[in-house]
């Protein structure tokens, strides 16, 4: 301890501010790989509530930023917002939504973006195999982080909402997947925002002028193959195809422009229509006039029902 008597002598024309301790900063850690195959690294960008009172010291060692192991665990836990940016399945931007995703840290939450395999690495389901894995290295080192394991929304956007969801009903995971065995890859919520999860029909991503599953589209590079005469595949690939009343999958909150010219709402349309009729938890919240992605989408009334639904489905 340092023998320091805090500074408290009067100065004339000063103002003295009394603060709370409560006064909420964003600690980002950046690149923290979860996964390695072969050469091949996958990394979260990870950001946390930091303030006075509740403040997250990290020692610092040659690998504080990649084993989280052995640091100080700190007595109090954040709810995690794991977020999965869209790419159409190509190499992930997963800087760009940083500003904007702290607005989830400013409501409390600790928030974790995930890096995908692509499909110029793997091929479907590996996207779906890194979310699960990527919320067990969470889980991992949730003392270490302050997160907390059992409040975990798993929460993507386009491609990225289509992995988010389908890691929802993907249970199967084998020793050559599971990166963290007996570490739950479950999640208590699932926020999909404007998924691109179904390719059953001809409008399902209007970008493409008609043209569809064929091997030069984002859904044909991602599974590897021509799907044109291939309706196994298109119904693999398509989430509500692989949900049934006896299909386990936590509480699903949607989001989708109606003016989507990317990925056709009524992507989400037969999603959610599929999950009730199997009896599922499932919020469809249709934005009138918005488009593929876009500020509103981080708007106070959008964040406010995320966070209510984050209330009911932790429980607490």
């Amino acid at each position: 301890m340092i023998d320091f008597k805090e500074f408290d002598e009067p100065v004339e024309g000063s103002v003295t501010l009394l603060m709370t301790g409560d006064e909420t900063a964003v600690l980002y850690l950046k690149d923290i790989v979860y996964a390695r195959y072969g050469e091949t690294e996958l990394h979260l960008q990870i950001l946390l509530p930091n303030s006075q009172n509740r403040r997250i010291r990290l020692l610092p060692t040659p690998d504080a930023l990649r084993d989280f192991s052995g640091q100080p665990a700190p007595d109090w836990s954040y709810p995690c917002f794991v977020f999965v940016p869209g790419s159409g399945w190509a190499k992930q931007n997963v800087y760009a939504n940083l500003a904007s995703l702290t607005a989830y840290v400013r409501r409390g939450f600790a928030v974790a973006i995930v890096e995908y395999r692509d499909y110029d690495i793997a091929h479907f389901p590996a996207p779906v195999v890194d979310a699960r894995n990527a919320v067990r290295f969470l889980k991992k080192h949730a003392e270490q982080l302050a997160i907390d394991p059992e409040r975990m929304l798993l929460a993507g956007s386009s491609s990225g909402g289509h992995t988010a969801a389908y890691a929802g009903i993907f249970h199967d995971d084998t020793e050559d997947t599971n990166l963290f065995p007996g570490i739950s890859g479950e999640v208590q919520g699932i926020v999909n925002f404007y998924g691109s999860t179904d390719f059953t029909f001809a409008d399902s991503n209007p970008i493409n002028s008609g043209r569809r599953l064929t091997p030069d589209t984002p859904e044909g590079k991602e599974m590897g193959a021509d799907m044109t005469d291939r309706p196994d595949l298109v119904r693999k690939l398509t989430v509500a195809c692989n949900i049934t009343p006896e299909t386990e999958i936590a509480p699903m909150l949607i989001f989708h422009g109606t003016a989507d010219t990317v990925v056709n709402a009524r992507c989400s349309v037969n999603l959610y229509r599929r999950l009730k009729e199997c009896g599922k938890d499932a919020r469809l919240f249709l934005m009138k006039g918005s488009e593929h992605g876009g500020p509103e989408f981080y708007a106070p009334r959008i964040l406010n029902i995320i966070e209510d639904f984050a209330l009911e489905v932790f429980g607490k």
